[in-house]
This record gives structure tokens, sequence and C-alpha cells, in this order.
């Protein structure tokens, strides 16, 4: 017996173990068997049995001491995958993300290997051509593709049964009968890269200085943080690719963060007419082989310039030489589902790790990175005016108290005749409202009942082109009925409020020869659709547009020097401490795009505070004014920057449940003089998908460890069971 145990012992001890990241919800590594044979190193990637399924993970350590009494226990790791190991920079990344928003480690790793079920090696891709006699049988679906196929080239077969009309069943059927062949595609071809040289554009003297510092930036190579900051129009884009050019001759890789990578098809079309080619693009509407090849050209080292979403910040770069944040202040770059982190803030992170020098750009920065620019943190590289010498927008308030819209309308009378000016001038005018839909709400005249969503604590918004009334929390949507359900009066239900599908049908009774069309994320239904109709305002094709805030990020319109902002105060309504910064951003944003190319942009804010400090500095152009007024009060409330927050939101079922342990978990908080815990509070939206949530906020100095707080009154806290969940958000950016 002893003999057994010593031999298992031995063959236990000459076995090597190495831990495993599993792309989960879970923390903690799984040791696994290296089978005999198979050299493995921290960082490569293998396939691994995961209870009844093997997953792909990542080696994230060798386990030296491995335990020999569960040696029997271990399973083998299947294979090692054909793919580039993950950089130790990468997996201290994902270690720091996690340790500091208290996520577990495997969803962040999930954002490395966001389609881990396609890495490896490209699969041989069949493709079909004309080969044989005709078929016996001839349909008109055969016909069809016959016709396609004609050529006597090779096609792919999906797409040649696209083209015809038919389905791929029909290209099988000609397949058995001979008619057709298969053979395998050529890969597809690497595309060119950038070239660094292509087309160097002229700049003024204020975009040299700018030039000169990005140049500089890029070649010393090291970590260092610039902030770009420039007015709208300024050429940012244009001075940041020649710090990109560096890097591409220095034969690294640049990484673009973009707010919206959908809107992105005018910077894609910059970028190609100044390095001759497009770079390779990131986000999640590409096709999974698209995804995978993309990602294995990042990996391999063979794509300079990456422009992508947030979740681009997370691909394994073979040798990352630079990060640009474009529009660094936008709230698009925090994640709010799974791991929640902040894209800027995370970017800065991995540059600091891979001693790389980062850029971030804005015509309206973050307080955050205002405040770190006074303080000598970032280096702020300026360009104070428009190139080729435009003016920026004059911007004018019109006060709603006095000039109200006639009743049942929302544009003002001197805002309507406005843009009938600009129109005859063949000018283009913008109306903006960050409101999607028709309405914000319908309600019966007759008894007052009022549409709310079923499951959440939202009234339903009408969307007349669809038909339908929606909830923007959860998606539940019905028919827009035709009699009221609470009292069935007829006739009764009436509109309440704008949204930019109502602002359309104003103007169109306004100026009914205009062109119109309306810009809003719910009516995107592809991003080739987008980058359409984007297109076509560009060409002068329209001459109103009526958009949400996707209309305000970085978009270049020639003929639009008319902007009108129909609810200036939207935003400054909802108790978010973040609320004046947000509004101030946003309308100067879409002002900016007025007056860009020719003539002289104005911006008219219909508002009914025109005497708030926001609106008062957007009128006189004082971003100076707005600045200080901002951080004082931040300074003075101890919110971020000079302070940190961290939101706790509990949700259940049912309202008791979700508000009892939300109060046994403030019971058991540490006690800590710096740290503040608030709550707990119902939700702004106290329902959503039919759970009811509970807030907590954690408000603490600049210097505490407030992740590190947190994970010990969690870990020592009551556990959430059934249906009870707990979400973690530190430095959340919306609070509702």
């Amino acid at each position: 017996m002893d003999h057994l145990a010593r031999a298992t012992t031995s063959s236990a001890s000459s076995t090597r173990v190495v831990d495993v990241l599993v792309p989960v919800a879970l923390n903690q590594t799984y040791s696994y068997r290296v089978p005999r044979g198979m050299e493995l190193k921290p960082g490569d990637v293998v396939a691994v049995p995961l209870g009844p399924r093997e997953v792909v993970a990542v080696v994230w350590a060798e386990n030296a001491n491995p335990d020999p009494r569960l040696h029997n226990r271990l399973k083998d790791v299947g294979e090692k995958l054909d793919v580039p190991p993950l950089k130790e920079e990468l997996r201290s990344l994902v270690d720091w993300v996690a340790n500091y928003t208290l996520s577990a480690r495997g969803m962040v790793l999930r954002m490395t290997l966001r389609m881990g079920e396609h890495l490896g090696p490209e699969r041989v891709r069949m493709g079909v051509r004309l080969a044989g006699k005709p078929p016996q049988r001839m349909t008109p679906a055969r016909r069809r593709l016959i016709d396609v196929l004609s050529d006597g080239l090779l096609h792919g077969k999906s797409e040649a049964a696209k083209e015809a009309g038919v389905s791929t069943g029909v290209v099988d059927g000609l397949v058995d009968e001979g008619t057709l062949a298969t053979e395998p595609m050529p890969r597809a071809v690497a595309p060119p890269a950038p070239d660094p040289s292509y087309a160097q554009p002229e700049f003024s003297r204020q975009q040299r200085t700018a030039v000169d510092a990005m140049r500089a930036l890029a070649a010393n190579g090291s970590f260092h943080v610039a902030l770009l900051d420039g007015v709208t129009g300024s050429g940012k884009t244009e001075v940041y690719f020649e710090a990109i050019a560096e890097v591409i001759r220095r034969g690294k890789q640049t990484l673009i963060l973009m707010p919206e990578i959908a809107l992105t098809g005018q910077f894609l079309d910059r970028f190609s007419r100044r390095f001759g080619v497009r770079p390779l693009e990131w986000h999640s509407e590409l096709t999974p082989r698209t995804r995978q090849r993309n990602w294995a050209a990042i990996a391999e080292g063979e794509a300079p310039v990456v422009v992508g979403a947030r979740s681009a910040l997370f691909l394994p770069y073979a040798n990352l030489g630079l990060i640009v944040v474009d529009e660094e202040h936008d709230q698009a770059y925090k994640q709010d589902e799974g791991a929640h982190y902040h894209a800027r803030d995370m970017a800065v992170v991995r540059a600091h790790i891979a001693k790389i020098p980062i850029v971030l750009a804005s015509a309206t920065p973050s307080v955050e990175t205002e405040v770190n620019a006074r303080k000598g943190r970032y280096q702020r590289v300026v360009l104070p005016s428009r190139f080729g010498g435009q003016h920026m927008p004059h911007i004018e308030a019109i006060d709603l108290r006095r000039e109200a819209p006639a009743r049942g309308r929302f544009i003002s009378p001197r805002l309507a005749e406005e843009i009938k000016i600009a129109i005859e001038r063949r000018e283009q005018a913008l109306l903006f409202l960050n409101r999607r839909g028709y309405a914000p709400l319908t309600l019966c005249r007759a008894c007052g009942h009022r549409f709310a969503c079923t499951i959440c604590d939202a009234w339903l918004v009408d969307h007349r082109f669809r038909q339908r009334l929606v909830c923007h929390h959860c998606g539940f949507s019905m028919p827009r009925p035709l009699i009221c359900p609470h009292c069935q009066a007829e006739q009764s239900l009436v509109a309440v409020g704008p949204g930019v599908e109502r602002l359309q049908e104003e103007a169109a009774a306004l100026f009914p020869q205009a062109r119109t069309m309306v810009l809003s994320s719910d009516l995107i239904t592809s991003i080739e659709t987008m980058r359409s109709e984007l297109n076509e305002i560009a060409e002068g094709r329209v001459d109103i547009i009526i958009g949400t805030q996707l209309v305000a990020k970085g978009h270049h319109f020639p003929r639009l020097n008319l902007v009108g902002v129909v609810d200036a105060d939207l935003g400054l309504s909802n108790g978010d401490p973040r609320a004046a910064e947000r509004t101030f951003q946003l309308l100067n944003q879409v002002i900016g795009r007025a007056g860009r190319d020719q003539g002289r942009g104005v911006g008219y804010l219909q508002t009914h505070q025109p005497e708030h400090p926001v609106m008062k500095a957007l009128v006189a152009c004082d971003r100076e004014a707005f600045y200080l007024s901002e951080i004082e009060g931040r300074e003075r409330a101890l919110y971020p920057p000079f302070g940190r927050l961290a939101s706790l939101i509990i949700s259940g079922g049912d309202r008791p449940t979700a508000e009892g342990f939300a109060r046994r978990l403030v019971a058991v908080a540490p006690i800590d003089p710096r740290i503040q815990v608030l709550g707990p509070a119902e939700a702004p939206l106290a329902v959503i998908k039919g759970r009811y949530r509970f807030r907590l906020l954690v408000k603490s100095a600049r210097g505490v460890d407030l992740s590190e707080y947190l994970r010990e009154w969690l870990a020592a806290g009551p556990k959430t069971k059934g249906n009870l969940k707990l979400e973690v958000d530190v430095d959340p950016q919306s609070f509702l």
C-alpha cells in the first residue's frame, strides 16, 4: 500500500500543472495537468474541458506546488491553440481591471477572447464555379444561379445564392448533379499597410505647434498622457494622425478608440485620404469570420492601426505603441453591463502598464481630464481656433418664457424664421432634441390614464414610425391602441411632449418643400445604412436634419450653418451630479457642427433657464467660466476627481426582499471616517424588467483604496440568494 502511495506521489510530482483562467463569471483560476509533450507557458491560449463542454482559456501561471491529493482529479489541457499567446502586459491589465472594478477576472478575460469559439487557424472556405453540363431538370431558381456563375469564376457559396436570390440548397443540388464544382476559396489577402508618407497635409502655424508635440510624444515612446484640446473644427484628427504616422514608421501598432464606431464612416475616409488605406475596424457588428480574421491580424502584428469601440482596448496587440481616445469625454466609454469599467480610464492604465504614450482628444474635456491637465499630470496641447480661418458659431438663447411656440408646436417663431432663411440660402439646418421617438408619454384626455411599461417604472414612448409604444429600458412594446384601455373612450389618446419624430412632422408642416431626415439610434438598421444617411447629408441632399445625440459626434456637414436646440434644458433636470457637465459638452458639440466649412455658424438654444450657468457659458462662448464653476463645485462637495464614488445596486423580484437585503448590507459596512455610505434609497428608476432596485452610494476621500474597502465589506456582508442581485459600479457615470 505504501509502495502504491509513493508511486502515486512520484507520478504527481513529475506531472506539470498549470493554472488556467477561463472566460466565465468566476474570479479564480482552475488547475489542469499538462499532457506529456505539450509545451505551455503563461499567456498560451488553450482549450480545456469545463464541465460537459470544452472552452477556450488562457494559461495564467505555472502551479509549482500542486496538491498531490488532487492529482487524479485534475483534467488534462485539451490542446494548445495555434494563436499568439497573451502578453504579460495584457494579463496584467486583466488583473488590474478586475481588481479595481470588483469584476470577475474571467469576465474581463472574456473581452480579450471576445469570439473565443472562432480562435485558431482560419477554416478553409469552399466556393463554387460552373464546371459541368446543365442539370436535367431546369427551374427558374437554378437558371438564375447558373446565370450568376456564367463568368466561370469561383464564387462564395452563400454570396452566389444571395446574388441569385435562391437558397443554398439550390447550390448544393447543382453540386450533386455535377453542374457546379466546389473548390477552396483563396485566403483573403491582407490589406496593404498604411503609408505614413502617403499624403502629408499642410498645417496652419497653430496646428504645426500641436503636430510637433504629437510627433515628439510618439517618438519618445514612454508612458505619457497628452490632452489634445481643440475647439470643434480645429483639425484635432489630422493633428493626432501625425502621431500615428510616427508610430507606423517605428513599426508599432496604434489603437484609436471612438465612442460610436457605427458612425465613423467620415473618419475612415479621412484616414484613407491621409494614409492610403483604411484602418482595421473592431466593433460588435462585424461578422464572426471578420472578427476572427481581425483578432488574428491584431495578435500577429499585421494590423498597424485599429479603430474600435471600447472593447478594442482589451485586444491582444502584438506591439502596441500608441493609444488615442477620441472624444474622451463621451459617456459611451462607460461599460455598464458585465464588467463595469470606463474605457478612457482603463486606456490610461493600459498605456501605463505597456509604457507607451496616450492621447486624449476633445473639444470639451471631462472635468477629470481637465483637472489632471491643470495640475500638470497631463500635457495640454491646444488648438484654439478652427482650421482655415473659420469662425466659431455665434450662439443665442431663445427664452421660451417670452418667445413660446404656438400651442402644440415646439419650434419657436424666431427659430422657424431662421430655418426658413437658411433653406432659402440653400444651407442646411439641424434641429437637435435628445429624445427618441414621437412623444415621451401618451395619455387619455378623458380619464387621465398614462401608458406605462408593465415591468418597469417608466412611461412608454410613442414611436409613430413603427406604430408602437415602446419601453426604452426593457424593450417591451405594444401596438398603439385606438381606444383607452382604462375607460374605453375613443379618439381620446394624446401624445405629450416632443420626440425627434414629432419634430420631423412639425418641420414638414412648416417647410413642406424641404427634405428632412431623422437621425436616431432606434432607426438604425445597420452600420451601412447609417453611413449612407450621413453621406446623403454631407452631400447636401437633405435640408433639415432632426437628430438625437448621434449628430453631435464628430460629423462634418459642409452646408450646415444653423443648429437649433429645441429643449436645451432637457439634461439639467434629472438630479445627476454630472448633469451640468454633460449638458455643456453635448450642446457645445452639437452647435459645433455648424459653420465648419463656409459661412458663419449660428446656434439657437431654446431654454426656460437662460440664466443657468451652463446656458450663460455657452452663449458667451466662455468655456473657462464653466470649468471654473464646475471644478469649484466638485471640490467643495468632494465629488470626482476630488473624491471617489461607488454605486451598489441591489435588485430583486419583490420590494421588501430587495430593501431588506440592502439594509442588512449597510448594517455591516466597516466604519471608516474617510468613507460615507449613503442609503439605501429607492433608485430613480425603481423597477426595471420587473426587478425592484435600491441604491447605495459610497463616497470617499481621493486617496482611499475604495476597491479594497468594498471587497472587505462585501466579503463580510450577507450573500445574495435566489432572485437577489448585487451590482457594484466603481466610478459610476449613471445615477439611475
